[in-house]
């Protein structure tokens, strides 16, 4: 059973844990989750399609990411979500933490934040490698397609994010600087 850290509304550690998706967190409370955004030096990004089976925004378009387990880091988390998400190792990419947001949801007890980070990686298809269970395909997309995408509703987060796609970057980005589809 996988258990997530609950954080105060300074995103300070409160030592309880809470299991994982039981929606049982007070307002004031929050639970934290990453999302790695990969960009290419051609200035695409690698999105992937969730499965139809998902309960949540079947078929809709998404950075990787996930919750981040108790006593984690959120960088190890970012680690770990992409790659089992899409095999990249992140470690070494160049990048890295870009921003932080809140979402509350009162009476809901689902309150989180989320780190965001952008990877720049030199990747091509023979470097990804998906989990069939979770993910129904995957692109190197533009900056215009992702914003198509997100204009018929169908791209997850992408109010939240939208500048990790905007924000310029070169094959030397640090952190907190500023295609085709497969099935």
């Amino acid at each position: 059973m996988e258990f997530w850290d609950i954080y105060d509304k300074n995103k300070q550690l409160t030592g309880r844990t809470m299991k994982r998706n039981d929606w049982c967190l007070k307002d004031g409370e929050y639970h934290l989750t990453v999302l790695g955004v990969i960009a290419r030096p051609d200035g695409t990004f690698l999105i992937t399609k969730r499965v139809m089976t998902k309960a949540w925004a079947p078929g809709w378009w998404e950075v990787s990411g996930g919750g981040v387990q108790a006593g984690e880091s959120s960088e190890e988390a970012v680690q770990r979500e992409v790659r089992e998400e899409t095999g990249l190792d992140v470690r070494n990419a160049e990048g890295g933490y870009l921003f932080t947001y809140k979402r509350e949801n009162p009476g809901e007890g689902d309150n989180y934040f989320v780190d965001v980070y952008r990877f720049v990686m030199d990747i091509d298809e023979k470097d990804v490698s998906f989990q069939e269970a979770e993910i129904d395909g995957y692109m190197f997309a533009t900056k215009e397609q992702i914003e198509g995408f997100a204009a018929e509703g169908k791209f997850l987060h992408y109010d939240s994010i939208k500048q990790a796609f905007s924000l310029s970057f070169s094959s030397k980005e640090t952190p907190n600087s500023e295609g085709e589809c497969h099935s």
